[in-house]
């Protein structure tokens, strides 16, 4: 696996690294010993699947408090993705800036994202599918999230947005003083 620094501190674009030969592929997605030598130290507690039926669906922006806050490993094992991490750890020289990265069943690319950013996507296909590795449990308490078209984060999702939950619809948008943001 090649990991590679993005513009936000701790966040990573690996990519797969396949070997191939006549019966298929085998493709390493996940292993401790190399992200610790890239300062990743990331216990896996649980793996969740998202299936997305329509292009343009959007998902997030979720992230978790303490003691729940959550470092996510995530890849698109069908169809396509313009996967969105958002900083929103205070203090830090990129809070509130966000990425987007395309991650596909193709191009095989994994995206970390530590503890203290936002986590979203919007789906490039129909039949999309999300393979998530958490480091924390799922905590309903903790759970939160941003707004998917708040216009202080202009974020440039690719297509419409055709489909998003009443949940991730009901989210706040950013209060001036971003108290609305615990991290």
């Amino acid at each position: 696996m090649q990991f590679t620094r993005t513009a936000i501190d701790s966040v990573f674009l690996i990519d797969a690294e396949p070997h191939t030969d006549s019966r298929g592929s085998f493709t390493r997605i996940f292993c401790q010993k190399d992200n610790a030598a890239h300062g990743v130290d990331m216990p896996i507690v649980q793996v969740n699947r998202s299936m997305n039926h329509f292009a343009g669906t959007v998902r997030g922006l979720h992230y978790q408090t303490e003691p729940y806050c959550e470092t996510k490993w995530v890849s698109c094992i069908r169809g396509s993705v313009f996967d969105v991490t958002l900083d929103i750890r205070r203090g830090s020289p990129t809070f509130l800036q966000w990425i987007g990265i395309e991650l596909s069943e193709k191009n095989m690319r994994m995206v970390h994202i530590p503890k203290g950013c936002a986590h979203g996507f919007q789906t490039l296909e129909p039949d999309t599918e999300i393979l998530y590795f958490h480091s924390e449990f799922y905590s309903p308490e903790n759970s939160r999230g941003i707004r998917y078209d708040d216009q202080r984060l202009k974020i440039k999702f690719p297509l419409d947005v055709t489909t998003v939950s009443r949940r991730d619809a009901n989210f706040p948008f950013l209060r001036p003083d971003f108290s609305g943001v615990i991290l």
